[in-house]
């Protein structure tokens, strides 16, 4: 499995999770999560290797839709970008105001 896809279809579990069934939530954690096989995954809910394939790549799709639409993991990534990019700059040109450093914890703290 490859490790991009890996983590992005974590990043994409973390997000959008909760709006999946118990079953697809059960197999992408077992599957991504926890590094299990389609066999693996098969004989614990006692399906086919089959169905547990095609959940899994149904399941892909679902989170993969959501983020096209909501746009939620791109959004955070382009603000934690912006945000590191605001807290280097904050650190060399103005180190002694405080104000604006506890902004910018603010700001980090919204997302946590």
């Amino acid at each position: 499995m490859e490790i991009e896809k890996t983590n992005y279809m974590n990043t994409l579990f973390e997000f959008y999770g909760d709006l999946l069934t118990s079953k697809q939530k059960g197999y992408l954690s077992l599957y991504y999560g926890d590094d299990y096989s389609l066999g693996e995954i098969a004989e614990d809910f006692e399906v086919s290797r089959q169905a547990v394939y095609d959940n899994i790549k149904r399941t892909e799709k679902i989170l993969t839709d959501y983020e096209e639409k909501l746009q939620l993991v791109g959004s955070f990534m382009l603000r934690s970008e912006l945000l590191s990019q605001l807290k280097e700059y904050t650190t060399e040109k103005y180190a002694s105001d405080n104000e604006l450093s506890r902004i910018i914890h603010q700001l980090e703290s919204i997302d946590d």
